[in-house]
């Protein structure tokens, strides 16, 4: 995917969040790390709920993007719709402390869990059935949830 496709549309520009989907290698790193970059530099600025609400939105919109783009590019899952890793991202952002260490263990736990896909993010990556936006979105929901029960477990045995 070009970076001139990737603003040819707003929904485009939404599922590549603002470009960073584009860049090469690893563009759902980078999609990632700019994601993780915008919360820990707004984190201040909203409280919970309204980080809540944000990704929720972020959740549905970007399933959205994610089928639009999807078929204008005419590929299931291209590796620029990087939108699936921000709300994640954020979700598991928002439920470590807002330290730089903890904000950077947020960051390396989700890209372990959203590269190695374990059950049943692999499911919702894999199955026909979720070959759609709301799949590309649960798969990433499922590594979000992963990398909070390793934090979480984490945070309790440093306690």
């Amino acid at each position: 995917m070009s970076l001139s496709f990737a603003f040819s549309s707003g929904w485009h520009v939404i599922a590549t969040f603002l470009g960073s989907g584009v860049l090469r290698p690893a563009s759902g790193t980078w999609g990632t790390l700019a994601a993780w970059i915008v919360f820990y530099v707004l984190k201040d600025f909203f409280p919970v709920y309204v980080w809540t609400i944000i990704i929720v939105v972020t959740f549905f919109v970007g399933a959205r993007a994610c089928d639009i783009t999807a078929h204008d590019i005419q590929v299931h899952d291209h590796s620029s719709i990087v939108i699936d890793e921000v709300f994640a991202i954020w979700l598991v952002q928002l439920t470590v402390p807002y330290t730089l260490p903890w904000q950077l263990a947020a960051f390396v736990s989700f890209r372990f869990f959203d590269i190695v896909k374990i059950q049943p993010a692999r499911y919702f990556d894999t199955a026909p059935r979720w070959h759609n936006g709301m799949g590309v979105m649960l798969d990433d929901l499922a590594a979000a949830v992963q990398a909070i029960m390793l934090l979480g477990i984490s945070q309790m045995l440093l306690r």
